[in-house]
């Protein structure tokens, strides 16, 4: 069950926590059904999620037998057999279709659906694709995004939008410049389990792309904070005051990047730096009291 348990990867069900994005930015928390139908597409998306996972460890079973780390994970060692991986596939996607649909939450359903069929083409092809492995896991977020705000009937605000997809950019090439630099000498060129794709990027690169990224992330997160249609929906002109608290987070998340050897799992370093921690805590009480509960 342990091996099941981690096969899943709960920890990283802390990336659906863009489904709820709309909910906050809504108002909606006081009204029960708001809450039920993005309550609802958040469960949704964590099966969906941990199905995909499931899916790349099948799919990638024989390279990550060869990789120094990934062969510790459970279809890879063999703690789970094929045959009950497949099933465990095949009954979260089923889940995570029914669960949305068993509501009435269309809108929720195709989100989940259209994740999933991006995530099949990922695995299968797109991931090998360099850039546009990234831009895949990019959309991923904007379908969670999408079906958090679909799910409480709002639009969500272009100033938003084009945040979180830079952020997600962000996460995505800081994890792609952390597996390569964690990579010994001579890893790309072997054929020993390595990311395809690894080898069509360099450090440079990388670095260059983090840094526009993260640079796109607090412009559109300071314009989203400004914007008078931001204002008028929140009753406030102060959500501006929220830019330093998020500018810190992106800043330690690049020092940990840099100096500590973080980023090839952003939902674990996340979860485990105490200053992160904080600066998301000190995010969402400034964002409830800006925006009044």
């Amino acid at each position: 069950m342990s091996a099941v348990i981690s096969l899943l990867r709960p920890q990283q069900w802390l990336k659906n926590g863009f489904v709820l994005i709309g909910l906050i930015f809504s108002h909606g928390w006081a009204d029960s059904t708001l809450v039920f139908g993005v309550g609802v597409g958040f469960v949704a998306f964590c099966l969906a999620s941990s199905a995909v996972y499931v899916l790349n460890d099948y799919h990638d079973r024989s390279a990550d037998a060869a990789h120094p780390r990934k062969r510790y994970r459970p279809i890879a060692s063999g703690q789970v057999g094929l045959a009950a991986a497949r099933a465990l596939i095949a009954l979260l996607a089923c889940a995570a279709l029914a669960l949305p649909l068993a509501c009435g939450q269309w809108a929720v359903a195709l989100a989940v659906a259209g994740y999933l069929v991006l995530n099949v083409a990922y695995t299968l092809r797109l991931k090998h694709k360099v850039l546009v492995d990234v831009f895949c896991i990019a959309a991923g977020f904007m379908l969670r995004l999408a079906c958090g705000t679909y799910a409480v009937g709002i639009m969500p605000s272009r100033w938003m939008l084009l945040c979180s997809f830079m952020l997600t950019l962000f996460l995505g090439f800081a994890k792609r410049r952390a597996e390569i630099v964690s990579l010994p000498d001579g890893a790309l060129a072997a054929q020993d389990g390595t990311r395809i794709v690894l080898r069509h990027y360099s450090p440079q690169l990388l670095d260059n792309l983090v840094a526009i990224t993260a640079s796109a992330s607090l412009l559109t997160y300071g314009l989203y904070t400004v914007d008078a249609e931001t204002a008028a929906l929140h009753g406030t002109e102060h959500l501006v005051i929220t830019l330093p608290i998020v500018t810190f987070g992106v800043f330690r998340y690049l020092h940990l990047l840099y100096k500590g050897g973080s980023g090839e799992e952003p939902g674990r370093d996340l979860l485990a730096d105490n200053q992160i921690r904080m600066a998301v805590l000190t995010w969402v009480a400034a964002v409830v009291l800006l925006v009044g509960i």
